[in-house]
């Protein structure tokens, strides 16, 4: 218990310089990170559900084993994500494509997560393809206090049928105290293109921005934490345009939102690659809150990409790439198509 206790709570020193003196103050550090977990899907055959289409499904043989691997490897990731400073997995974590719950429940229950006690919010969404986000968190460190699912109504433009996609997630609760909201998103695909699909994309912006004022006109100063495969850049309408995220800490109003991550794609960093070119859709931002000074709560201190040497693709075509689970109708004993991404949040101990 005593070791277990000394990963859950994390103890962070930084070395804060004034006019006057130099002296150390110690700090909680928290990890909240988003991880697509690509095809995380079961062997079973929902006649609800067009999982049959799925990669795993598509497997002639060996589908138990080859799910075993897969959520090994996805529990692999989530445990590594955050320790290097916070010496823990993620605190929370939002994750997208995956089929159900139950597959949830097999990734926390895995031997390298079971003894975080991982806690797991999830609804069905209508997705044509049966795949969802989620959240897991650690019971120890986030207490939920209320869930609920966001339907997003889209439509095609040229056939004007109903694009049945991904719902968004919104979670409130406490970590370590601290209360924060978090909004899990999967925005529609690019499929068709770039530009004859935005306007689906607009639309989820359109759902999140909406989420984010009914909590604002609450509480102005409300802490809300925005992630997600967003299937667009930070430069990207539906980013720019719609939720207004600035790229600069100094720029962003009491109501406004910060993307730590439009630097780093301006930087040529990305999350997933395509034809030779990366592509950022993976981003955490959150709201002004979330930037002060005044440490006797949580606040942001960095952002990171989650891109580790054994998630890189070693050789072949895809050399570079992040290193898929799934390719060329197989199982490539890979992790996902997409790297994590995380922030820490921390706190000063009082």
């Amino acid at each position: 218990m005593k070791f277990r206790n000394s990963l859950i709570t994390a103890i962070f020193f930084l070395l804060v310089s004034n006019l006057w003196c130099q002296e150390a103050k110690k700090f909680k550090i928290h990890t909240v990170a988003f991880y697509n977990l690509e095809n995380l899907f079961d062997t079973i055959n929902d006649p609800t559900k067009f999982d049959e289409a799925s990669p795993i499904m598509e497997l002639n043989t060996g589908r138990s084993e080859v799910y075993k691997k897969k959520v090994h490897n996805m529990a692999r990731v989530i445990a590594d994500i955050g320790t290097d400073d916070a010496g823990n997995a993620p605190a929370i974590l939002g994750v997208a494509e995956i089929e159900n719950r139950s597959v949830l429940v097999d990734v926390v229950n895995d031997p390298l997560l079971v003894g975080k006690n991982y806690g797991i919010i999830h609804y069905d969404s209508p997705d044509n393809r049966g795949i969802d986000v989620g959240m897991i968190y650690q019971k120890a460190l986030f207490q939920p206090i209320s869930s609920s699912s966001h339907t997003l109504y889209i439509y095609d433009d040229m056939t004007r049928k109903r694009v049945h996609t991904r719902d968004q997630l919104l979670v409130t609760g406490k970590l370590d105290g601290d209360l924060i909201h978090i909004i899990v998103n999967h925005w529609p695909s690019r499929s068709g293109g770039e530009e004859r699909s935005r306007s689906k994309r607009v639309g989820a912006a359109k759902l999140n921005k909406k989420i984010i004022d009914s909590l604002q006109i609450i509480d102005p100063y409300a802490k809300i934490i925005i992630m997600g495969d967003l299937n667009d850049d930070p430069i990207n309408a539906s980013v720019k345009d719609v939720l207004k995220a600035k790229a600069k800490k100094e720029e962003v109003g009491l109501k406004g939102i910060y993307n730590p991550y439009e630097n780093f794609y301006k930087s040529g960093l990305g999350t997933n690659a395509y034809r030779d070119a990366w592509s950022l859709f993976d981003q955490i931002m959150m709201t002004q809150p979330f930037l002060e000074k005044d440490y006797t709560s949580f606040q942001f201190y960095k952002a990171f990409i989650f891109n580790k040497n054994y998630l890189v693709t070693k050789r072949g075509r895809w050399k570079g790439y992040p290193f898929r689970s799934f390719a060329d109708g197989g199982f490539t004993g890979g992790f996902s198509d997409h790297f994590p991404v995380y922030i820490y949040l921390i706190k000063e101990v009082q």
